[in-house]
């Protein structure tokens, strides 16, 4: 069983990722977008949005980190490949998925779905120019609008030569409004020898079994639940593994938090410091009574010194 990070826009960046890959338990990551409009993009914008290629493609834990493209001209998305492949990338990773009102309007991410002709050339020109040995992964929704040419497009990435893909079980439309409709994947596993990874509302141990039953997949994506959670991925595997798990108590993650926040110290400008923080602990108090109490006593604190002197309050009360 693989358990894979999902490419969350502007939340998993390469210090989330070295985060939550030394909890444990996640055999891939996927860097947030690199978006290819007409031409072939400098090394520094890789490197800005995967760090980790610097250090041999991976996050410090060793966990891979393949680099996501977006765009719809299969030429520049190809050349970008190539040099993604070039620079160390442990795999590429095509965004058709991107729900974003904004992308959409620029022929980015999941309204390419109802053009699987589209997605087949430019999965299979990138297939065609990026070296054998480095791996072509796709993640798509199940449709725009709904999910009619959900099977079209399958096939159109099978077909293409692609060798994963990754399917977030809502439409566009649908949004992340709940349910996950992991039933609707299970067509696609049965007619396609594509592997295929389930993605979408796994919250718990238990979603994760669900959600392997309803879809038939093996592997699975994990997005909003591990930020929720930082030890979700490791409870799932300890359990798959037939061992008893005991769960991380908040005075066991709290370090990770503080973690991030001392590099945002290093890497924000002053009046940034606290987003990453605060944005982090929007999720963690899903899980976490305590996380919800610190967002409280932290939201409206602006001056790094501030956030610091509450973030090590807090610290020595827990």
């Amino acid at each position: 069983m693989q358990i894979h990070l999902a490419p969350m826009e502007g939340v998993v960046n390469a210090r989330m990722r070295a985060l939550l890959t030394a909890v444990g338990g996640i055999d891939r990551c996927i860097t947030e977008f690199v978006r290819v409009t007409d031409q072939l993009l400098p090394p520094k914008v890789f490197y800005r949005l995967c760090p980790e290629l610097l250090c041999g493609g991976t996050t410090p834990s060793g966990v891979p980190v393949y680099l996501q493209l977006l765009g719809s001209e299969p030429g520049p998305l190809a050349d970008n490949a190539g040099r993604a492949a070039e620079l160390g990338a442990p795999g590429i990773d095509l965004n058709f998925g991107c729900p974003a009102k904004c992308v959409n309007r620029h022929r980015g991410g999941s309204i390419l779905l109802d053009e699987p002709e589209l997605i087949y050339r430019i999965v299979s020109t990138i297939r065609s120019t990026v070296p054998k040995q480095t791996p072509l992964s796709v993640k798509i929704r199940l449709g725009y609008r709904d999910r009619s040419r959900f099977l079209e497009v399958v096939s159109a990435v099978a077909d293409a030569g692609a060798q994963l893909l990754t399917v977030h079980a809502r439409t566009r439309e649908d949004g992340y409004t709940p349910p996950a409709h992991w039933h609707e994947i299970a067509p696609a596993r049965r007619q396609f020898s594509l592997p295929i990874v389930a993605n979408g509302e796994i919250w718990q141990p238990t979603d994760a079994d669900q959600c392997r039953v309803d879809s038939g997949c093996e592997d699975i994506m994990l997005g909003r639940g591990l930020l929720s959670r930082p030890d979700l991925a490791l409870h799932i595997k300890t359990r798959e593994a037939g061992n008893t798990y005991r769960e991380r108590t908040w005075p066991e993650i709290y370090p990770l938090l503080y973690e991030l926040f001392l590099d945002s110290l290093e890497t924000c400008a002053p009046r940034h410091v606290g987003g990453p923080s605060k944005q982090w602990l929007g999720y963690l108090r899903r899980n976490y009574p305590e996380a919800q109490q610190l967002f409280e006593q932290i939201k409206r604190l602006r001056t790094p010194e501030d956030l610091q002197a509450a973030l090590l309050q807090h610290q020595q009360a827990a």
